[in-house]
């Protein structure tokens, strides 16, 4: 490894082994404990020698999965690599192999220096411990000593702008009090190599300006930083350099305006495409009024719009219907949802456009599934289906008014102000 690199990635794998419960008589069931305890004991040993098989059918349980199949790169010392990608192409996954968080399957890792990692809101967190706690805490994995610590401290809280919560459990923070406290942590800690991911988008913007200020002020002092961003303009702006990733794999490499338009160009020709019939291809998403200027972040008291661009190349006197689903970051589905303007035009280039309302949506990172489905009299194709072709991130901009004195997170994929009556009986 060159004296300057201080990240070296070679023929780097991650599998993962996905357990699928199989159709029949869930293990277990109406069983006398002595026998779910055989059952339990042959599945861990069927674990060790080989693929799981289910106890009472004989059919395979386990399926491999290959998050990142052959990737190799060098960070040099002082560089910003921004990592792009569409979602599921293995960009997360390779973050937590160089932040030890997992090992990999094959492949070699070799860093040179400290490592401060910021990746799901919450992650190196001791949810029970307070805020001032937790500072402590992280800058003993960091390795520093209590003093080092204490020497950065006020300029961490005043960074994360949590003072009046800084005894209080993090269990009660919100995202974007996490998200705050924990990169003022990681970055005014002073380790040489900071991983950032995505979840800096749960911040406002000016929180966010902050950090990507405070990133370049840590490059300029000789510090290597590492993000993955949907953001194009940040990874414009903040990035040396840049690696795309698609389908386990580097697909390019090298200045971020090229690799950004190599990412496009792929994505407009189709080939970073999941799931398009010959009859509808998918042209362009974007949030936001223009699509040059593409939101990737939206305010919660804010309407804003998903919209997006498709072709008709096939359309055989069938109606054409486009659909979308918005589903949170854990997966959860939020709502589907078509248009009513069934429109029986040819082929053609069209544009569709949904309206979300201003407070319905929580707080946090969102993905949309685009599908359009073609309807003739008697049946129905679907032409054209692309899971997560956009993502943003819904930023809790002004507190919620319902909110009152209440700092911590509120659950629900959902937060909408909704008509209330309430009236003294006595």
């Amino acid at each position: 490894m060159a004296s300057d690199t201080v990240i070296h990635v070679e023929h780097l794998a991650k599998r993962y082994l996905i357990q699928h419960q199989s159709a029949g008589v869930k293990k277990g069931t109406g069983k006398m404990l002595s026998e779910r305890v055989q059952a339990s004991a042959k599945g861990l040993l069927g674990g060790f020698f080989g693929r799981n098989k289910d106890i009472e059918t004989g059919k395979s349980t386990t399926e491999e999965f290959w998050a990142l199949k052959d990737v190799s790169f060098d960070v040099k010392r002082g560089e910003v690599l921004g990592i792009v990608g569409r979602n599921g192409a293995g960009k997360s996954t390779l973050l937590k192999l160089l932040s030890r968080i997992t090992d990999p399957t094959r492949g070699e890792i070799r860093i040179k220096g400290r490592v401060a990692s910021l990746l799901e809101v919450g992650t190196g967190f001791h949810p029970e411990l307070t805020g001032r706690e937790n500072v402590f805490l992280n800058g003993a994995i960091l390795g520093m000593s209590r003093e080092q610590i204490r020497s950065k401290f006020d300029e961490i809280v005043a960074f994360a702008e949590i003072e009046k919560f800084l005894d209080t459990p993090v269990k009660y923070y919100s995202s974007g009090m996490y998200v705050r406290l924990a990169f003022a942590v990681a970055a005014h800690l002073e380790p040489d190599i900071l991983i950032v991911d995505e979840v800096l988008a749960v911040g406002d913007m000016a929180f966010q300006k902050k950090c990507l200020a405070s990133m370049e002020a840590t490059t300029k002092q000789g510090r290597t930083v590492l993000l993955v961003s949907h953001n194009m303009p940040t990874v414009l702006s903040l990035c040396t350099r840049a690696v795309l990733l698609s389908g386990g794999v580097v697909a390019a490499e090298g200045a971020p305006a090229s690799v950004l338009e190599t990412y496009q160009s792929a994505y407009r020709a189709g080939s970073l495409s999941s799931d398009s019939s010959k009859d509808c291809r998918l042209l362009r998403t974007w949030i936001g009024e223009d699509p040059a200027t593409s939101q990737s972040g939206v305010p919660m008291s804010t309407a804003f719009e998903i919209q997006f661009e498709y072709e008709v190349q096939n359309a055989r006197g069938r109606n054409f219907v486009p659909y979308i689903q918005v589903d949170t970051d854990g997966g959860q589905c939020v709502f589907h949802v078509n248009s009513e303007d069934v429109s029986d035009a040819g082929d053609g280039r069209w544009r569709a456009s949904c309206t979300v309302p201003a407070w319905l949506l929580n707080a946090g990172g969102h993905h949309v599934t685009i599908v359009v489905v073609g309807f003739s009299s008697n049946s129905y194709d679907i032409c054209l289906h692309e899971p997560t072709a956009l993502s943003f991130t819904v930023m809790e901009d002004t507190p919620h008014p319902g909110r009152y004195a209440y700092a911590g997170h509120v659950p629900g994929a959902i937060w909408p102000r909704l008509d209330w009556k309430v009236s003294k009986l006595d």
